[in-house]
């Protein structure tokens, strides 16, 4: 559209009034039914009067934060301004197409001019709504051939379809206008309410008034939700209303507008008698399982998609959280480090709960381990219509840790029973042998000693005393483990030079090895003396230098190292022998337990044990290195539980 296509009114009068003019000027303008406005050289809407309002459906502060072009749809910011230089020399009349805030297209007749205010310039508009005026929406405007017969024809499907909608919904609909007559309800409305035939429908008729008064429990509500409600009241209202049947309806309102103005007043209403009766049975079971909950020992939570929703007072002892943390974006990964299912109660193949194990981590960083049971609470508390997890748990750890030392006891008694086992097949072993050969020694005597020389008799004398020697010493270490298990060794301990001490240890031991290997001895001083029981100290050296010499290769040596550190005597014997595999070295001081690299080299598993028992209940401590095919070092530390001197030479 160009400026060709608007008429101009001949006028070259400019606006002056004073205040007091001005003033009644924009009372009496805000009176008429026409809608006037006025406009800036923006086109920005400067004043409105209520016609505009009520005409395009916009509220006054909408208008005013608006320009022309935003609801007239054949202006633009480059016409508005063409018209702008033109009008202030001639006034304007046009057609034109207002469009409503709801999107609707009104036809007007527009009559525009240009005023003077104080140096103010602003043009002031009057728009009358055409007498043949039809509502239409943007896309029927701009196709001007469609007929009016289809409008009508249209407009009747419209309400058509919206009275089928209104009467197919599960609510019962009733509207009012502001003089209190029933302009639309539909028939849920009443079937609802159960209304007679003979009842004539008004809320004006009293007799229908007096029907529906009849029905409601608390005729105070009802008649401040209905009747008593003003037509200026611009909220929405829900109330609920109770009959004497013991129905209960949900009452929702809200104003009928006509732009800003209040007409009438809507409500939908819906029986809400059973979702109550859900209501009030749950917080039954809510009130009777809090308590439950709050007065049991057993530790309570509910937990709602990995976040738990209420905890007992006996789950806050229990975790060491307060019940505000756990039920405040709680991180449950914090809480549970594991769990073990077992599956429970079950009916007709229905698992009704879980029984599970779960091991915790409290806030004070302890580990507790607890006996849950876990069901689905599905509808028996409302949780915004989502199931629930109850978790009753109650503290085994004692139980558990029980158990542990049970099955570790166990399997310790597995260990022993096979280690015993093993021994008596050893000790049946190590028994035989020299039993034989004294056996057959006495035999042979018996047989040939008449024919034999004394140097003969004498040899086979000689193998008889070995063997008898060799069952006595291992009657002795039998006996000597058995003391040491029953803590029944008797410690004398006096002073000892521990220089000579362990040279003489070593001269015996050589003896009785045939100096097959010799021992190197090395001390950190000439003398260094401190306070042992000389038999235990003997028994130590002994049993680890001959199993040094027993595990070394021919023509190798061992070394005994003595030495003082910080008033602790340290006992250090190497070997050059085959070693001690690492899965062996953790289980070595058990009684009866063997390297699995020893082969057929004999001994009873019982030397080690026998010195670590010692050592230990002499306050000392006893170390090992080992490397296979490399050697062995055993470390003694004797602290200062024992006194000790040194000094130089």
């Amino acid at each position: 559209m160009t400026i060709d296509n608007y008429t101009f009114i001949e006028s070259n009068s400019k606006l002056f009034l004073p205040t007091e003019e001005s003033n009644f000027a924009q009372l009496l303008i805000n009176r008429t039914t026409e809608a006037a406005f006025c406009l800036e050289a923006n086109g920005k809407f400067t004043y409105v009067n209520d016609a505009i309002c009520v005409l395009s459906g916009y509220s006054r502060e909408e208008l005013l934060s608006m320009t022309v072009d935003e609801i007239d749809i054949d202006f633009s910011p480059q016409l508005w301004s063409e018209l702008w230089q033109a009008l202030k020399s001639h006034s304007l009349s046009f057609e034109s197409g207002f469009r409503t805030k709801t999107g609707e297209i009104i036809k007007v007749k527009v009559t525009i001019s240009y005023a003077e205010d104080k140096g103010q310039e602003f043009c002031c508009a009057f728009a009358r709504e055409k007498n043949e005026q039809v509502v239409l929406n943007v896309q029927q405007y701009t196709n001007q051939s469609e007929s009016k017969q289809d409008l009508q024809s249209e407009s009747k499907t419209s309400l058509s379809l919206l009275e089928s909608t209104l009467e197919s919904i599960a609510s019962g609909i009733i509207a009012v206008n502001n003089k209190g007559e029933i302009t639309y309800y539909n028939q849920k409305f009443l079937d609802m309410w159960q209304v007679p035939k003979t009842v004539n429908i008004s809320k004006k008729y009293n007799r229908s008034k007096a029907f529906f008064e009849a029905q409601v429990k608390d005729l105070k509500v009802y008649r401040s939700c209905v009747w008593e409600i003003s037509n200026r009241d611009d909220g929405e209202r829900y109330d609920l209303v109770e009959l004497k049947d013991g129905r209960i309806f949900a009452h929702y309102s809200q104003p009928q507008r006509l732009g800003e103005k209040i007409i009438g007043r809507v409500w939908s209403i819906w029986d809400v008698t059973e979702s109550k009766r859900i209501e009030e049975t749950l917080r039954l079971n809510e009130a009777r399982f809090r308590t439950l909950a709050e007065t049991t020992e057993a530790s309570i939570f509910l937990i709602q998609e990995k976040n738990i929703c209420y905890a007992n007072p006996a789950a806050e002892i229990l975790t060491g959280y307060t019940i505000q943390e756990l039920v405040t974006n709680f991180n449950l990964d914090k809480l549970i480090l594991g769990k073990k299912f077992t599956q429970v109660n079950k009916q007709d193949g229905i698992a009704l709960c879980e029984y599970q194990e779960m091991q915790i981590l409290t806030k004070n960083g302890n580990q507790r381990w607890l006996a849950c049971t876990v069901a689905l609470l599905d509808g028996m508390f409302d949780f915004a219509g989502k199931p629930v997890e109850l978790i009753t748990a109650i503290d085994i750890t004692n139980y558990k840790q029980a158990e542990l030392e049970l099955c570790q006891a166990l399997e310790q008694a597995k260990q022993l029973g096979e280690q015993k086992e093993r021994f008596v097949s050893m000790l049946c072993h190590q028994f035989r042998t020299p039993l034989n050969v004294a056996s057959f020694s006495a035999d042979l005597l018996k047989r040939h000693s008449h024919q034999w020389t004394e140097e003969k008799k004498c040899s086979y004398f000689g193998l008889i005393q070995l063997g008898i020697k060799q069952i006595s010493e291992l009657l002795d270490e039998i006996l000597l483990f058995g003391k040491a298990e029953g803590a029944k060794l008797e410690f004398q301990p006096r002073e000892i030079e521990l220089n000579l001490f362990c040279n003489e240890i070593i001269f015996q031991v050589e003896l009785a090895n045939s100096n097959q290997i010799s021992i190197n001895f090395i001390s950190q001083n000439n003398s260094i003396t401190a306070d042992f029981d000389p038999k235990m100290l003997q028994l130590i050296l002994t049993n680890l230098l001959s199993n040094a010499i027993k595990y070394s290769p021919e023509n190798n040596s061992v070394t005994l190292e003595l030495s003082c550190e910080d008033k602790n005597i340290i006992f250090k014997i190497k070997d050059t022998g085959i070693g001690i595999p690492e899965k062996d070295r953790e289980r070595i001081f058990e009684p009866f337990y063997r390297g699995s690299n020893i082969d057929s080299i004999p001994g009873t598993g019982l030397g080690l044990s026998i010195v670590k028992t010692i050592v230990d209940l002499q306050g000392g401590e006893i170390f090992l290195e080992s490397q296979v095919d490399v050697g062995t070092t055993f470390t003694l530390r004797f602290r200062q539980l024992l006194r000790s001197r040194e000094s130089a030479s």
